[in-house]
């Protein structure tokens, strides 16, 4: 079974996982219950992202904190942000929703509402909940019933972190990456080899299937091998550096992607720290949007020991690469 896939692969680049914002708590409308979502914000954050040559946005994935937002909320935050985008003129700057589920009904009906509020393609977790006890057979029917009925081409989203340690097998990406609607993939764990088996092999290639890693402290040697690029959360409060990085490795100056790839790494490693509330706290660090301390339940946001803290394990990380991103 080989079908070819059209015009639907998500293209090479660097994309951003966002987070998604709540309002402050010192907002009349917050509540440590239920915060609700910060759409202003969102807007700016991600429009910020287009103008600084980031390739696309992913909204409601693991850093957007998906798990804790409603399906009314879900639409009305893509729907936002796609409205909003088109009405700066970016039209074709692309939006991958984030369906993060156990359920096939529901997976795709969170689908069908991202197609309806203008996401042009879905990143679709593993079903994970009976890791334990799900075969390889099992995920290629789950994720094949949901790419037959998605309105929009989706990537498999492929996290071990989050999702109960689940293993798919390189020969089982083979097997989906030949679904006409499966376009792509993203990596979110440190095994290059699964990447190059995945980036080089074959019939993956024929099939104009993606990959993509989710960690952009692998991203030049993962550009070596034929992967497509990164989805990158750091990217959302540097993206002109994570960029330059992608720039620099497809151009082949690899001496120079190099050393750029040291100063990401190091405020990388900050990110993988931190986490979810770790992007929200650098970007409200050093872009100014939101106040780092906006999560659900039973995330609490804001960096534990505050200033004193951010001064002591993470500021001269995030120094290299403030000053990369103001030279670009």
């Amino acid at each position: 079974m080989t079908l070819s896939h059209s015009h639907s692969a998500l293209p090479s680049g660097i994309y951003v996982p966002s987070p998604t914002f709540f309002v402050s708590k010192t907002a009349a409308t917050y509540s440590t219950f239920d915060p609700p979502i910060d759409l202003e914000t969102q807007l700016k954050h991600t429009l910020h992202l287009a103008k600084s040559g980031i390739h696309g946005v992913v909204l409601l994935g693991s850093t957007g904190e998906a798990v804790h937002i409603t399906r009314e909320e879900r639409k009305l935050l893509l729907a936002y942000v796609r409205q909003g985008l088109d009405k700066e003129g970016y039209a074709n700057f692309p939006i991958i929703a984030g369906t993060g589920t156990n359920s096939t009904v529901e997976t795709v009906e969170l689908l069908n509402d991202a197609k309806e509020c203008g996401a042009e393609y879905g990143l679709v977790l593993a079903p994970s909940y009976f890791a334990s006890a799900v075969t390889q057979r099992g995920l290629i029917e789950w994720f094949f019933q949901v790419a037959d009925r998605s309105p929009i081409p989706i990537l498999i989203y492929y996290y071990p972190g989050v999702s109960n340690n689940i293993y798919i097998a390189p020969s089982t990406f083979e097997t989906l990456a030949q679904h006409p609607n499966i376009v792509g993939t993203k990596l979110s764990h440190g095994n290059i080899s699964h990447h190059t088996l995945l980036a080089q092999n074959p019939v993956i290639k024929a099939n104009n299937f993606t990959v993509f890693t989710g960690l952009g402290q692998q991203l030049l040697p993962i550009l070596t091998i034929g992967a497509a690029g990164a989805i990158d959360a750091l990217a959302g409060i540097f993206p002109k550096s994570v960029v330059h990085l992608y720039n620099l490795s497809i151009a082949g100056k690899i001496a120079e992607a190099r050393k750029v790839q040291y100063v990401v790494s190091g405020a990388e490693e900050v990110v993988a720290d931190l986490g979810a509330v770790g992007v929200k706290e650098g970007v409200a660090r050093i872009l100014g949007l939101g106040d780092g301390d906006g999560a659900r339940l039973p995330l609490t946001g804001g960096l534990e020991g505050g200033d004193e803290a951010w001064n002591k394990k993470y500021k001269s990380a995030f120094d290299a690469v403030t000053k990369l991103e103001a030279s670009l």
